[in-house]
């Protein structure tokens, strides 16, 4: 699958919202953390942070990323569309996100992070070169505490 990358629209936050993951994975569901759509619906009217991710064949919705940009250093968020995943389309997908990201900022390096449990994700950034850093606790602001995997590439 070929993507375009372009910025976030209010549709496009609108029809992620529709979007279910099975159990475990639906921890992520558009609105599992209402800040997320917060975020998103931002990013829409600055126009910056997240983007798009369309199929070039068909037009379709098929993912998002978030780039965070913080001096040589590019924090990814990335969700693929729910239909599309266990498919082994994830580290493709990543590439041309990056790719991208490489294109508009030239960044060093390249970091996520990923639940510590969530090895089909794992598998899909090691595939697009990323390598394993440490987990770490991460509170949210509910008080809820969940360990997470860094990962990071070299641009």
């Amino acid at each position: 699958m070929r993507i375009s990358v372009r910025p976030l629209a209010a549709a496009d936050v609108d029809a992620m919202l529709a979007w279910r993951y099975d159990p475990p994975y639906d921890r992520y569901d558009i609105d599992a953390d209402p800040s997320d759509v917060e975020l998103m619906r931002a990013a829409v009217a600055s126009g910056e942070g997240w983007y798009a991710a369309d199929d070039v064949e068909t037009g379709e919705l098929v993912g998002f990323f978030e780039f965070v940009v913080a001096g040589d250093e590019i924090d990814v968020g990335l969700g693929l569309r729910p239909d599309l995943t266990g498919r082994g389309l994830g580290a493709g997908f990543l590439r041309q996100g990056l790719a991208f990201a490489r294109d508009r900022w030239s960044p060093m390096t390249f970091a996520l992070d990923v639940y510590e449990w969530n090895e089909r994700a794992i598998r899909a950034y090691e595939g697009a070169g990323f390598a394993r850093g440490e987990v770490y606790l991460r509170r949210f602001p509910d008080g809820n505490e969940k360990e997470f995997l860094r990962m990071t590439l070299h641009a």
